[in-house]
């Protein structure tokens, strides 16, 4: 057990970097031209009216004093009060979590089930035509921005061929399973792209490890060496090569979201951008960063369990 000692460590050492976030995220929002009061009353609001709105909101105190109760607020469970839904931060992006969590998950699913066979097929016949092709497409892959691979696809099977839908969430589960399946592809075409040559190269190297050629020396045959041996050693990688684009998958659901008029956080927080919410910018950041260490914790708790040489 003292392999997963850092267990108990490893949440310490997130605090500063929850805290470092939180500055950033803090003076950055700040940073983004425009009056948030101006911005939710209109064009004709008198400065009286903009003054009581910045007043009710403590926009008009100093930065060191609204980052204080911005702390405080976190250390209550809070997140303060949305200008322009006029609700609390925290139930609003709780209303927001369920698309979000349901795109991430079924993207990882989609991605991991295109890269697997793509890089398995390149693997085993490296240097071959079908390796080549392989390496080809994901790397011409990279350069898709998800935005107009959305649009892409949404004209294909939307517009052309009216076999899903353009955009929203649904109410039904099937209704909401439908109107995944386009974002959801999306993102895991872009995300797979990177899995695939990670794949590759960890499958090819594996093909040449001991345990390889110790089942070869066994009588097993090739198929059976390949999917017992070398995928499962080669998926220890990936899940830390998955936990590392974190970040990135997160900034894709962001863009995919926007594309596919998807009621979830990265949607929220577009708009929330171009009303100058500043509360909503703060709540759904901190939300997206504690995400992000939180996934990396479990890839390192999983990576361990997998893998009895990895000691973090």
């Amino acid at each position: 057990m003292h392999r997963y000692r850092f267990v108990l460590t490893r949440p310490l050492q997130f605090l500063p970097v929850i805290f470092g976030i939180s500055i950033i995220t803090f003076i950055l929002v700040r940073l983004i031209p425009g009056d948030p009061a101006r911005n939710l009353l209109g064009a004709r609001a008198t400065p009286s009216a903009i003054a009581k709105i910045r007043a009710q909101y403590g926009l008009d105190e100093p930065m060191w004093q609204q980052y204080f109760y911005f702390l405080k607020n976190l250390a209550d469970g809070e997140m303060g009060k949305s200008i322009l839904y006029k609700i609390d931060v925290l139930k609003l992006i709780a209303t927001r979590v369920e698309p979000t969590i349901a795109l991430v998950l079924s993207s990882v699913v989609l991605a991991v089930l295109i890269a697997v066979p793509m890089a398995a097929l390149a693997a085993r016949n490296s240097g071959k035509a079908p390796d080549h092709i392989v390496r080809v497409v994901s790397t011409f892959g990279i350069g898709f921005p998800p935005f107009w691979l959305g649009l892409m696809l949404m004209i294909l099977f939307s517009v052309k061929l009216d076999v899903l839908p353009v955009s929203g969430y649904g109410a039904t589960f099937g209704d909401k399973l439908a109107h995944l399946i386009l974002p959801s592809l999306t993102v895991a075409l872009s995300l797979s792209t990177v899995l695939v040559r990670s794949l590759r190269a960890t499958m090819i190297e594996s093909l040449k490890s001991d345990v390889a050629t110790a089942a070869r020396a066994r009588g097993m045959p090739e198929r059976i060496v390949f999917w017992r041996h070398v995928v499962p050693n080669s998926l220890v990688p990936t899940i830390n090569l998955l936990a590392v684009n974190i970040g990135w998958l997160i900034g894709g659901t962001v863009v995919v979201e926007s594309v596919f008029a998807l009621p979830g956080m990265g949607q929220l927080l577009v708009r929330a951008i171009f009303s100058r919410d500043y509360m909503v910018v703060q709540g759904v950041a901190m939300v997206f960063a504690c995400a992000t260490v939180l996934v990396n914790f479990i890839a390192d708790i999983v990576t361990v369990a997998v893998d009895p040489r990895v000691k973090l």
